[in-house]
């Protein structure tokens, strides 16, 4: 069965070196903010760098980070693929 590409996926999904734009943050008031104080909102790219296990390794702008899995689920993005396609 083919992939819908119009519905946005979460951060822990997305495959390594694979950027992506953020397009929507699920998660509550506090750790929203926290997300943001990161760069994690929407508008940003966010590329995974790796996925081994533990927390994902992300690149945002210039900064480097680590992010817990139940977090990065909460981040949904867009990959340029999907984003090029027109589905915003």
């Amino acid at each position: 069965m083919p992939k819908d590409n119009t519905v946005p996926m979460p951060l822990s999904m997305l495959p390594p070196h694979h950027p992506a734009r953020i397009v929507e943050v699920r998660a509550g008031h506090r750790l929203k903010e926290r997300l943001a104080g990161l760069g994690l909102v929407p508008g940003n790219t966010v590329e995974v760098l790796n996925t081994s296990s533990g927390p994902l390794l992300l690149a945002v702008g210039d900064a480097r980070l680590a992010l817990g899995r139940g977090m990065a689920h909460k981040v949904l993005v867009q990959t340029a693929t999907q984003l090029s396609q027109g589905n915003v």
